[in-house]
This record gives C-alpha cells, sequence and structure tokens, in this order.
C-alpha cells in the first residue's frame, strides 16, 4: 500500500509588520541587507549612510563623507568594508569599523546610480547617468578604474554581479549582461527605460523592471520571456524589484503604497502589502529567510512570515 506525497509547504510570504525604524537622514533613497541578512544599510537624502541591526532595530554607526545624498550601497561578504555611490558623482570605499573612508573614487562624469562588490570583494562596479559602469580595484594604489564599460547609449541604472557575469539596466531600455570569462556582451531589448535588473538565484534567468509598469522574467541564455507581472505603478520613479530568497515570487515597489508579490510561474498575485500612502522607494529580500525591507519617505519597514 503506497502512501499519498506530502504535499510541498507553502511558501511563507513577508506579510507582518515586525518594526518601523525611523532613520533620520531625510528620504531613505534605497535599503539593503548585507550579506548574512543580520544588518541592512540605508542611504539617506541627507548624505548619510546609516548601519542598523535587523533585529532590534537600532542604529550602529554612521558613515558621513558623501557631498550629496546617497543613491545606494553594498556590504562586503566579510561585513568588513561597504561602498556606496551618490548624487556627488563619487564612489566612497568604507571601513566597517572605524566608520572612516578608505578611498574616495572619482570619475563618473554625473550622479552615480547603483553600486556593488563582487563576490571576493576585490573590485567595486559603479554605474552612472554618465552611461558607463566603472570596475574599481578595491586594493590597488591607483585611483582609476581598471575597467570602463561605455555600451549603454544612457544612464545606467541598475547592475548586479554574479561569479562572473555583470547584468546592467540602462534607461536606454536594454539589458546587457556581459560574460567576464568569455568576454562577450548579450543584449536585450525591453523597449522602455529599465529602473532595475536581478539574477535569480539559480542564475538561470534575470528579473527586470521597467517604466511601462512591468516586471519581465528572461531566460537568461535565449532571453526568451518567461514571465509578465503587472498591477503596480511605475512610470517616473527608479523603483527596486526582486526575486525571494527561494526564486518563488517576484517583488516590486510602486508608486502607489504597495509592494506587489507575484507568484514567478503563475503569473498571479499573491500580495498587495500596504507600506504607506507615498511612494515605496526600494525594497531589499533576505538572502536565506522569508523577510523584507521597504523604504518610504524617511523611514525603513522590516516584514516577516511571522
Amino acid at each position: 500500500m503506497s502512501f499519498p506525497q506530502p504535499k510541498p509547504e507553502v511558501p511563507q510570504l513577508p506579510q507582518n509588520l515586525l518594526r518601523t525604524i525611523d532613520c533620520q537622514q531625510g528620504a531613505v533613497r534605497a535599503v539593503r541587507f548585507n550579506a548574512d541578512g543580520n544588518y541592512l544599510l540605508s542611504c539617506g537624502s541627507d548624505k548619510s549612510l546609516k548601519l542598523w541591526s535587523v533585529s532590534r532595530g537600532t542604529l550602529l554607526k554612521t558613515y558621513s563623507g558623501h557631498g550629496y545624498e546617497v543613491l545606494d550601497a553594498d556590504g562586503s561578504y566579510d561585513n568588513s568594508q561597504l561602498c556606496s555611490c551618490s548624487s556627488d558623482k563619487t564612489v566612497i570605499l568604507w571601513d566597517v569599523a572605524t566608520g572612516q573612508v578608505t578611498r574616495k573614487l572619482r570619475g563618473h562624469a554625473g550622479k552615480v546610480n547603483c553600486v556593488q562588490f563582487n563576490e571576493e570583494a576585490t573590485v567595486i562596479l559603479s554605474g552612472s547617468i554618465d552611461g558607463t559602469v566603472r570596475c574599481w580595484d578595491t586594493r590597488s594604489r591607483k585611483f582609476d578604474p581598471i575597467q570602463i564599460l561605455d555600451e549603454a547609449q544612457d544612464g545606467v541604472s541598475s547592475l548586479k554581479v554574479s561569479e562572473h557575469e555583470l547584468l546592467t539596466g540602462s534607461v536606454d531600455g536594454r539589458v546587457r549582461r556581459y560574460d567576464l570569462r568569455m568576454g562577450q556582451l548579450h543584449v536585450d531589448f525591453i523597449n522602455s527605460p529599465i529602473t532595475c535588473v536581478c539574477f535569480s538565484a539559480d542564475g538561470q534567468c534575470t528579473l527586470t523592471s521597467s517604466l511601462d509598469s512591468t516586471v519581465r522574467l528572461l531566460d537568461k541564455s535565449t532571453g526568451e520571456m518567461l514571465g509578465e507581472y503587472t498591477g503596480h505603478k511605475m512610470k517616473g520613479y527608479k523603483l527596486d524589484c526582486c526575486l525571494s530568497s527561494k526564486d518563488t515570487h517576484v517583488l516590486s515597489c510602486s508608486e502607489d503604497g504597495h509592494v506587489y508579490c507575484w507568484d514567478l510561474v503563475e503569473g498571479s498575485l499573491m500580495l498587495k502589502l500596504p507600506v504607506g500612502k507615498a511612494v515605496v522607494q526600494s525594497l531589499s529580500f533576505h538572502p536565506s529567510e522569508t523577510r523584507l525591507l521597504t523604504a518610504m519617505e524617511g523611514r525603513v519597514q522590516v516584514w516577516g512570515a511571522d
């Protein structure tokens, strides 16, 4: 006699508000989990970058050194360094413990929208409104970039780096994937200014959000569209999208004050999370748990399943 297979567990969604953090740094332009998800970074319009404990909601350190609002930040895999970028055209490498500026990297001709470490934190990649991605050696004595990628015809709004691949999204409506091992460039045309790009956790797909209020899931190798997710509003703001840590759901900010969460396979809207009355500026999904960060005006919200 055979027993029926146990039903797979329904993946939990981060629909309960665990805490709200008043960041007191002007408007929060971006919020990011660190590599292990125990800390969060908030980028402020008051030129500051702040590091918080997620579980306690307490401020651990403030990093001051930018000359204009901070637009994006990233933490190194070992939590020893941070990088951030700003409207002041610079990228800063920080020492986490001391709060000091390790390096201030100049070279972009306009505001820098996005920044990320590679996996070993030996290189910082930054994308700017000037249409270039610059690669900076974090250990070099030289202050010049080791490489400049200038294929974009308009500003670079978003970038993500995986082991040997770089994904960029541009206002020119194109998603570019650089295979750094093969020296190849793959381009997918979306026909609307791109606000955010992501790799899926399994590395097989890319997710892009654009100003036609649509999030698209593309097959990385063929460029075939696997899913389209709509219902949210993204017409005039550069807002984030992301995948849940297990690739089961697609999430996007929206200008109507909600975070929209779709089932990746079905494409159906599973959750419309009411964050507030303003634009949801930024979001970040925990690397392994069902936790979500959102940013609205001057506050950051932490959401969980329990």
